[in-house]
């Protein structure tokens, strides 16, 4: 668990986008693999199934939230401040600046593309496995990939330019 804890929480984070809801997640994924630890088999598949169902329970998470929205408006958290071994506060604020255009301009991009940003960019998975894991053709894969690389280029190009 604490070998993979960072990536599970990151990958719930990148869905939910609020740290208390992320660990909730988080956790509820690592009770499911640990349910279901008996029935894996293939030891170098695992951190693609562990993504996986992680994901799912993401989904499933996302959409009992839909199903059961907030009685009152609830203010959406900015997002977890990522520590930056940098020494100078310059670059501390320039890295910080950075990660929130990045999260920016990934909530600016379709689900789709952001899955795929989050899967092969930011979790490292490579295309075989996030075929597999989304149950697509891995042509699909790679001309999502791509496509999802240029629409975040331009909503960074966008967000750069001073659009709101």
């Amino acid at each position: 668990m604490r070998q993979y804890q960072g990536r599970v929480y990151s990958l719930a984070w990148h869905y939910v986008r609020n740290q208390e809801e992320a660990r909730d997640v988080a956790q509820e994924a690592f009770v499911r693999i640990y349910n279901k630890l008996s029935s894996f088999k293939d030891s170098e598949m695992f951190l693609p199934w562990m993504l996986r169902l992680t994901r799912n329970v993401c989904i499933d998470h996302l959409r009992r939230a839909k199903a059961r929205p907030p009685a009152d408006d609830v203010a959406i958290d900015a997002g977890i401040e990522m520590t930056d071994t940098r020494p100078t506060p310059e670059r501390e604020a320039e890295a910080s600046s950075q990660r929130r255009l990045l999260h920016r301009a990934l909530d600016r991009i379709s689900a789709p593309y952001r899955e795929m940003i989050l899967l092969k960019e930011i979790q490292g998975l490579p295309l075989e496995e996030i075929a597999s894991m989304l149950d697509l053709p891995l042509g699909t894969v790679k001309s999502r990939s791509n496509r999802a690389r240029l629409e975040l280029a331009r909503a960074v190009t966008v967000l750069r330019a001073g659009a709101p």
